[in-house]
């Protein structure tokens, strides 16, 4: 989402900050939740990117509501867009590679640190 974005949501509908915050906080804590109690890695990868997702929300609402002139929260949303890309390319292959010699994405049966 857009500075733009935010401030016509702002001046037309008097949406409030804490709207955005509760769901940023949301979507943390089912990515939180996620990570915690998942076993497929493919399924943890997802829930790192909605806790991603969530520290998007803020930057950019915070950014629109505190200084709406200035691009800050889209410029720190386009650096997390960026290592979000480059995360999920990193995760997808050490997944990839941890299948081909385990024959499973299932945290509780991989074992590679021991001897």
């Amino acid at each position: 989402m857009s500075i733009a974005l935010f401030k016509i949501l702002i001046a037309n509908y008097d949406i409030k900050l804490w709207y955005f915050l509760v769901i940023s906080a949301i979507l943390f804590c089912i990515g939180i939740f996620g990570v915690l109690t998942r076993r497929n890695l493919v399924q943890i990868l997802m829930s790192i990117e909605l806790i991603l997702n969530a520290a998007m929300i803020n930057f950019v609402a915070f950014s629109a509501y505190q200084k709406p002139e200035s691009q800050l929260g889209t410029i720190f949303t386009i650096f997390i867009i960026i290592v979000a890309a480059c995360e999920v390319g990193i995760g997808l292959a050490i997944i990839l590679s941890i299948y081909r010699g385990k024959s499973t994405t299932d945290i509780s049966k991989i074992n590679i640190l021991k001897w």
